[in-house]
């Protein structure tokens, strides 16, 4: 009676090429975990429609009235429904010395759809408003005349943002391109964009090295499907599809999809 094949036979009888599929659903998989345990347990509003929503001020903005000096700040908040377990919605607020209103800027995918600028330049004295019931997220904030210094250039990177009548949710441009691409053009700012800003990857369809959105490193993207940064903000972070994982030793932190940092 024969032997039994051994288990390293069996091995061997894979062929090297079939491996890497599986490896990359597993990995895959891993990364979905994320997003997945956000939707399950985190707090997502998933029954009340948009137009029903608040937009009410958080408080995390100064008031003009009192703050007479020029306020730069960005913000970041869950997109609507399930779609909040994978990525956040940004916009950035300005505000120059002695003015009583900020303007923000950002990208609104849905007039792109129409054949319109999808670029929305609003003022208001709250740029602090809840994204349709999702709390923003205080990304960036300068004051006084470091923030006086940083408008000019801000306001010079909006001009040239090169996709303002195309839009895609995934990889993008959408509105995480627009303020990452800001950001590469203003690295004063020192924007850390989180694992779930998906689209700040988004190079472009001939562009495949950038400076990190922090401007203290650099990165590799293709198309922001795939890609890694290196930078002293970020850390070390993979793309794989859309959603960044890896570590951040500045912060002490670990960057997942999903969270975006834990702890």
């Amino acid at each position: 009676m024969p032997d039994a094949p051994s288990s390293t036979s069996v091995r061997r009888r894979v062929p090297r090429w079939a491996r890497w599929p599986v490896r990359f659903m597993c990995l895959l998989a891993l990364l979905m975990l994320g997003p997945i345990s956000v939707l399950a347990f985190g707090n997502l509003d998933l029954d009340t429609p948009w137009h029903q929503t608040s937009r009410e001020s958080t408080g995390q903005a100064p008031d003009p009235a009192v703050e007479r000096g020029a306020v730069v700040q960005v913000y970041g908040a869950r997109t609507v429904r399930w779609r909040g377990a994978f990525g956040i919605h940004p916009w950035i607020a300005i505000k120059r010395a002695g003015s009583e209103r900020y303007t923000t800027y950002q990208i609104v995918g849905w007039r792109a759809r129409y054949g319109g600028d999808a670029l929305v330049t609003s003022e208001s004295n709250a740029p602090d408003m809840l994204w349709f019931g999702a709390w923003p997220q205080l990304l960036a904030d300068h004051r006084g005349a470091r923030a006086e210094a940083l408008i000019d250039q801000i306001e010079s990177a909006v001009a040239a943002y090169p996709w303002r009548t195309s839009y895609r949710l995934w990889p993008g441009p959408n509105s995480n391109t627009f303020v990452a691409w800001v950001a590469r053009r203003v690295p004063g700012l020192r924007l850390d964009l989180p694992t779930t800003a998906i689209g700040k990857d988004y190079l472009g369809a001939t562009t495949f090295f950038d400076h990190a959105p922090s401007g203290t490193g650099w990165q590799v993207s293709l198309l922001g499907l795939a890609g890694v940064t290196v930078a002293r903000d970020e850390g070390l972070e993979l793309n794989l599809l859309g959603l960044g994982f890896g570590i951040d030793v500045d912060d002490r932190a670990l960057r997942v999809p999903g969270f975006g940092r834990l702890p």
